[in-house]
């Protein structure tokens, strides 16, 4: 019986256009432990976005990262990790993630590298892109951009 711990979960050739999608955005692909933590360890804000080959990323998420970095206020960066794809950056994204359980497609604001806002499947699933992206727009309002 083949160990299926140990094959790939996506085929690369599905699974780049959804990668393609969010670094169209400008968005920085993390795909190791360390560029996670490269990443995560910086100061100020970061949005983390867990992508999926599920139907609300297509469906919800990906547009709601598309409208919500049209905003007038962002984090500093925003980075990704692939979940099914890049399992060993994902977990380690994930370790980062106190509080919630794994979920993809999953939003998290992180300043000074710890949580402020999440943004799980549970309320990506059932809500449209402008509704998620009106909560993320919310989140950077609160958290990025000039502190008075």
């Amino acid at each position: 019986m083949q160990n299926l711990l140990l094959s790939p979960l996506y085929d690369p050739t599905l699974v780049q256009p959804m990668r393609d999608e969010v670094s169209a955005l400008g968005v920085k692909e993390l795909n190791t432990p360390d560029s996670v933590d490269e990443a995560l360890g910086k100061e100020g804000t970061t949005l983390l976005f867990i992508n999926s080959v599920c139907g609300c990323a297509a469906g919800s998420a990906r547009p709601a990262l598309r409208l919500a970095l049209a905003h007038d206020t962002l984090p500093n960066q925003t980075v990704s990790v692939f979940a099914g794809q890049d399992r060993e950056a994902t977990e380690q994204a994930r370790s980062y993630v106190h509080g919630f359980p794994p979920s993809s497609p999953m939003f998290v604001l992180m300043e000074d590298g710890q949580v402020v806002h999440a943004v799980p499947r549970h309320h990506i699933e059932g809500y449209t892109a402008e509704q998620i992206a009106d909560n993320l727009k919310g989140a950077f309002n609160a958290y990025c951009g000039e502190k008075a």
